[in-house]
């Protein structure tokens, strides 16, 4: 009765997500939902004790994350750099590579620390002008935006700066740049087939006689005398924050800094910020790396944004846009605190680490996968799946010698596997952005976003056991 009760409860927040209710709101009427269909304590304590607490404790130590890469979003955004870069790769490769072009303009964006949505509103307009001039349907460009955007660039490219490459570090004792050789191979393979899913649809249609189309929705605003920044400045904030970090992550703020000092200032650290704090360091390194990006975007585009209300505007609304965010992944973490101290949930928990197969790499994706596809978030799927099984999965690895780079990098890929079904946020709003519907574009955005991302994940996992890879 206790695991139905859970999975319940999980079932309602997915149906929640789905109708597009907020969940800082339902997650933790759906937690409570849990705890009264199991019996598994007092109503008002879980929520302050155990929901609040858990929820807060990611806000609180990824909140600069959030917010810095919101500011810096907002300010690639509202300085036009991006829509510079997006407009330089789509002149660049031409109506012939008029989706590849849409997809490395989000790929490089969102390897850059822009986010998904900012990323969709400074690629759209363009990529919409060079699909018509093309004359590719319409109804492909969203699965374009997405393939670039939260698959290979957001969690398999190593040293991407995106939140679901930064969470798995604190469980896994990693860096950015865990298991380079696996997350370049996978996301080569989500990348190639993507392209080639794209691309056969595209040919289809024009076999058929489909064009671009008429009569669509919140088509883009042609600006014939549009100036746009020169693309070598352009370009650079994203270098300094990839640069940086990579200096800063192998350099400066690793994990084994303090590991020389005299054992009474340790000591003496440790009293003052507890045990294990090094293992902040990627965030530290994330930190600084933003911010001097937002310095270099700040400089480089002041003439376009100024120094006075606008700038101001910007940076208001970057820090008002990271709040949402946060807060609806700590609202899922929260509720993912209360289902981990249900009772009922070491039946689940012990069934999820009963798939075996040799390695803990499989039972993390379909953990990983699962909650993510549930909740309807990358990286609050990860983050509940982490919190709860972390520390098994570290020391199965330890148990087994898998080196735990692996499974960091697993876990990144995992989050963006079946968090892009239909409820999904940021599915949404991408459609509404280009105007279109789920039933005209949520097919070819599943294969892209969905399905290829989940084989080849598996499909790494797979043949690395196999053959002894890992």
């Amino acid at each position: 009765m206790s695991v139905l009760g859970i999975v319940i409860s999980l079932l309602l927040l997915m149906f929640i997500a789905f109708r597009g209710y907020s969940v800082i709101l339902f997650a933790p009427v759906c937690a409570m939902a849990g705890v009264l269909l199991t019996g598994g304590g007092e109503l008002l304590p879980t929520y302050t004790q155990i929901f609040m607490k858990g929820g807060m404790g990611f806000a609180a130590k990824y909140f600069p994350i959030f917010m810095l890469g919101a500011v810096f979003g907002k300010l690639i955004e509202e300085t036009g750099l991006a829509k510079s870069i997006s407009h330089y790769i789509c002149t660049k490769l031409g109506t012939r590579g008029a989706i590849l072009s849409v997809v490395l303009s989000c790929a490089i964006l969102a390897y850059g620390g822009v986010s998904a949505f900012v990323v969709v509103f400074a690629v759209y307009p363009i990529g919409a002008g060079i699909f018509k001039e093309a004359d590719i349907p319409k109804r492909l460009l969203p699965a374009a935006l997405a393939l670039g955007t939260i698959t290979f660039a957001m969690t398999a490219i190593p040293g991407t700066p995106q939140i679901h490459n930064i969470i798995p570090t604190t469980y896994f004792k990693t860096d950015g740049y865990a298991a380079p050789v696996l997350g370049l191979v996978v996301g080569m393979g989500m990348l190639v087939f993507g392209m080639m899913w794209l691309e056969r649809r595209r040919k289809k249609a024009a076999l058929s006689g489909e064009g671009y189309g008429e009569g669509h929705f919140n088509e883009p605003e042609k600006k014939e005398d549009e100036v746009f920044i020169k693309p070598a400045l352009a370009f650079l904030p994203l270098l300094t924050v990839l640069v940086s970090y990579f200096v800063l992550t192998k350099y400066v703020l690793t994990k084994n800094m303090y590991d020389n000092l005299p054992a009474d200032q340790m000591n003496e650290l440790v009293s003052k910020y507890g045990e294990g704090f090094t293992n902040a360091a990627p965030i530290w390194s994330l930190i600084v790396a933003i911010t001097l990006g937002i310095i270099m975007v700040i400089v480089i585009g002041h003439k376009n944004i100024g120094h006075g209300d606008k700038l101001k505007v910007a940076l208001s609304a970057g820090v008002s846009g990271s709040l949402l965010a946060i807060m609806n992944t700590s609202s899922e973490v929260g509720y993912g605190t209360v289902i981990k101290s249900l009772a009922g949930f070491e039946h689940i928990k012990n069934g999820l680490m009963a798939i075996d197969f040799g390695t803990p790499l499989v039972s993390e994706a379909v953990s990983v996968n699962i909650l993510a596809g549930i909740t309807g978030s990358a990286s609050g799927g990860m983050s509940i799946a982490l919190a709860s099984m972390g520390n098994q999965y570290y020391e199965w690895a330890l148990q087994t010698g898998l080196n735990p780079e692996f499974l960091h990098r697993v876990a990144a890929l995992a989050s963006g596997g079946l968090d892009s079904l239909p409820q999904n946020g940021a599915i949404i709003t991408l459609l509404a952005i280009c105007g279109l519907t789920h039933r005209q574009s949520y097919k070819d955005i599943f294969m892209v976003s969905v399905l290829i991302p989940f084989l080849c994940t598996f499909g790494a996992i797979a043949f690395g056991t196999i053959f002894n890879l890992f």
